[in-house]
């Protein structure tokens, strides 16, 4: 049999990187983060700032402030994570999950014929939940290619020791993800990133953006149950994994009423533990009248937000 694995400079530098222990990657991670807030590299610090303006308008510049370097540390910290992750075996990776809060609403879930969706936001590391919810079912989930090849490969590799079933971000991965969940399978969706293509103008922290609609899509029809997950580390070279129910609103309805009950849940996440969400996306320009938000000034940025946030709210009044 031929051996495909790639021999070239990206790849071994990615296996010596997974390679080093999770208290390495911290490092690493911190003296990064230690060097972007001392310069105030400002192009993240900015895109992190304005976010948080954003989204969380009820906290004071002062508070602002605080969370933005924290941000940025965990952030940088959870893509470090994510390496040593993929460098560990699954039996590691489980062992590094300390605490699980709501674990019997998974059992109990994953009893249902109708199958099971794992609602998953870009928060804290979630890459070492999927260690553990491999031990208890397979997953068919949604893969977008790295770009290069060798990352790709790298990335392809790690994840083939779970139960992960990977399908392309296309209509032929949606149809094996309805027939997965018709047969009793489980899907992992990250929702609250902006779709490639189209997407529904559902509010977002009160600002109509292009969001996808597929995971409310996947639950009416095939009337998945649905849990919200997320990982937080700890201070033991850990994680402590929490699984949570979601409003049973997502039942109901249309597929876009679905989708702002998942978006609640990841703003009342947020809200919670503002300095774990990975702030550095650029989510808020997903408005046709914000598309350059990032590109100007702060004063006049906010200005137009709030000016989308007025006429978005204008509706429900009437």
């Amino acid at each position: 049999m031929t051996d495909n694995t790639p021999t070239d400079s990206t790849y071994r530098l990615l296996k010596f990187i997974s390679r080093q222990p999770i208290q390495i990657s911290r490092f690493v991670a911190r003296m990064l983060a230690g060097l972007v807030n001392f310069l105030k590299m400002s192009k993240t610090s900015n895109t992190i700032r304005l976010n948080l303006q954003i989204a969380l308008p009820e906290l004071s510049a002062e508070q602002h402030e605080k969370i933005i370097p924290k941000a940025i540390h965990n952030e940088l910290t959870s893509y470090f994570e994510f390496f040593s992750i993929w460098g560990t075996d699954n039996t590691k990776n489980i062992a590094r999950i300390h605490s699980i809060s709501g674990e019997q609403l998974l059992h109990e879930a994953l009893k249902a014929p109708e199958g099971l969706v794992l609602i998953i936001p870009h928060f804290g590391t979630w890459e070492i939940m999927n260690a553990y919810l491999a031990q208890f079912t397979q997953m068919t989930i949604l893969y977008k290619p790295v770009k290069n090849k060798s990352a790709d490969q790298f990335v392809r590799a790690a994840r083939s020791r779970e139960q992960a079933h990977l399908v392309p971000t296309d209509e032929s991965g949606v149809r094996q993800i309805f027939k997965a969940l018709k047969q009793g399978g489980t899907t992992v969706i990250l929702p609250d990133h902006t779709p490639n293509m189209g997407g529904e103008m559902i509010p977002y922290f009160g600002i109509p953006l292009a969001s996808s609609n597929l995971s409310a899509k996947l639950i009416q029809k095939t009337k998945a149950k649905t849990l919200f997950l997320y990982a937080l580390r700890n201070d033991n070279q850990g994680f402590d994994m929490h699984i949570e129910a979601i409003d049973e609103r997502i039942y109901q309805g249309n597929a876009n009423q679905g989708t702002s009950v998942i978006l609640a849940a990841i703003e009342n996440l947020i809200r919670r533990y503002p300095e774990h969400y990975h702030w550095s996306y650029k989510r808020f320009k997903a408005n046709p009248e914000l598309d350059r938000v990032y590109h100007l000034n702060t004063e006049e940025a906010l200005k137009r937000v709030a000016e989308v946030r007025a006429k978005a709210i204008q509706p429900e009044i009437a």
